[in-house]
C-alpha cells in the first residue's frame, strides 16, 4: 500500500536529500581526493608553466613520498648512536689537550654501546664543512636534498654532502656535545647544525641542471602549497630528522650551558627531533677558578653517573620511538 505524502512534506525531504547529497559530495572532493581540488590544466594555469614542468614538480612530489615511505619502514637490529663533537679543542693542536665535552661524549658513547648499540664519535673539527648560503630563507624549494650549494660528489662537494647526511639519515640517536663559545654552541656546531636545514623539508631540485632557478623554484613552492596533503606523507616538505632520538652534552659555566641547551632544544624540535626524559647535560667548574683547574672538576666522578643514565635515557627512548613510524607525527607539508 503507497502512503501519499503531502506536497509540503515532500519538498522538506528533497532539500533534506540535496544538503546530505552535497555534504557527501563535499566530504568526498576535500577528504577523500583531496589532491583534485585543482586540474592539471588549472595548475598550468596558475602556476604559468607548461605540462613538461608540472611533470617534474609531480616527479619531485611522487619521488619524496617514496622517500617517506622508505622512513617508514621499521628498522631492525642494533640501535645506531652517533656522537655529534663540535670541539675544536684537540691534543695534537693549538689547544694541546683534549676537549672537555668529548670526553664525556665518548663515555656517553660507550655506555650506549654497552646497552647493545652501534655508535660512532664524528669529530666535527675532523671534517671539511662549508658555511651554509641560506637558500632556504628565500624559498623552501631554492634549497635542496642533496644540498645543491655544495653538490654531492662534485668538485664543490664538501664531507656535509658526501658523507655526513647520510650517516644521520640512518641514525636512531644522534648526541650533540658542545662547549659554550660566548654564551653559545661552538661554531663547529652552529655551522654543521645549519647545513642540516637541507635534511628539514628540502625535497629534489624541479630542474638538476640548474637548481638554484628561483623563478622556477617560487612556482615549485607554489605548486606545494596547493597540492601537499598532510594525510599522505612527502607529499610536500619531508622533514628527514622526524623522530629521530637526540640528546645534549655541555660543558660550561652554567649561565652559558642553559643558554646553549635551550638553544639546541629549540632547534632541534623544530627539526621533528624527538626527547626523552632527562636528555641533556651539563658539566661546569666554577667562575671563581682559572679555566686550567676546570678540566679536573668537570672529568671528574662527579659527572660519570650523570652520563651513564643519559645514555639510558636515550635508548630506552629510541627503542620506543622505532615502534612509531617517523611520519605519524604531524606538522603542515606546505609549511614555508
Amino acid at each position: 500500500m503507497l502512503v501519499k505524502i503531502p506536497l509540503v512534506a515532500r519538498y522538506f525531504l528533497l532539500i533534506k536529500l540535496i544538503q546530505k547529497l552535497k555534504f557527501n559530495f563535499q566530504f568526498y572532493v576535500l577528504v577523500i581526493m583531496p589532491n583534485t581540488k585543482f586540474s592539471d590544466e588549472k595548475l598550468i594555469s596558475l602556476l604559468k608553466i607548461d605540462k613538461n614542468t608540472l611533470k617534474r614538480f609531480k616527479k619531485v612530489r611522487e619521488q619524496s613520498i617514496l622517500e617517506a615511505n622508505k622512513m617508514n619502514k621499521q628498522k631492525k637490529g642494533k640501535l645506531v648512536v652517533l656522537g655529534i663533537s663540535g670541539s675544536m679543542r684537540d691534543v695534537f693542536d693549538s689547544a694541546q689537550e683534549n676537549s672537555n665535552s668529548e670526553f664525556l661524549l665518548n663515555s656517553c658513547l660507550n655506555y650506549c654501546k654497552k646497552l647493545g648499540a652501534k655508535t660512532e664519535l664524528i669529530k666535527l673539527r675532523k671534517f671539511d664543512i662549508k658555511p651554509c648560503k641560506a637558500c632556504y630563507s628565500t624559498v623552501n624549494t631554492q634549497c635542496h636534498f642533496y644540498c645543491s650549494c655544495y653538490p654531492k660528489k662534485s668538485s664543490q662537494g664538501d664531507d656535509m654532502t658526501n658523507i655526513l647526511y647520510d650517516k644521520l639519515l640512518i641514525a636512531d640517536i644522534i648526541i650533540f656535545a658542545t662547549p659554550v663559545n660566548n654564551f653559545k654552541i661552538s661554531t663547529l656546531m652552529a655551522t654543521f647544525i645549519d647545513r642540516c636545514i637541507s635534511l628539514d623539508g628540502s625535497l629534489k631540485p624541479a630542474n638538476p641542471n640548474k637548481p638554484k632557478d628561483l623563478a622556477l623554484n617560487l612556482k615549485h613552492m607554489k605548486f606545494i602549497e596547493l597540492t601537499a596533503n598532510n594525510n599522505i606523507s612527502g607529499s610536500g616538505l619531508l622533514r628527514r630528522l622526524l623522530g629521530k632520538t637526540a640528546g645534549v652534552i655541555v660543558t660550561g659555566h652554567e649561565e652559558g650551558a642553559s643558554m646553549v641547551i635551550s638553544n639546541l632544544f629549540l632547534t632541534l624540535n623544530f627539526y621533528g627531533m624527538s626527547f626523552s626524559p632527562f636528555s641533556s647535560m651539563y658539566a661546569m667548574s666554577s667562575v671563581c677558578n682559572s679555566t686550567y683547574v676546570d678540566k679536573k672538576i668537570v672529568l671528574s666522578d662527579c659527572y660519570a653517573e650523570e652520563v651513564e643514565l643519559l645514555a639510558k635515557n636515550l635508548v630506552l627512548h629510541a627503542r620506543t620511538m622505532r615502534k612509531i613510524k617517523p611520519t605519524d607525527w604531524v606538522y603542515d607539508y606546505k609549511s614555508n
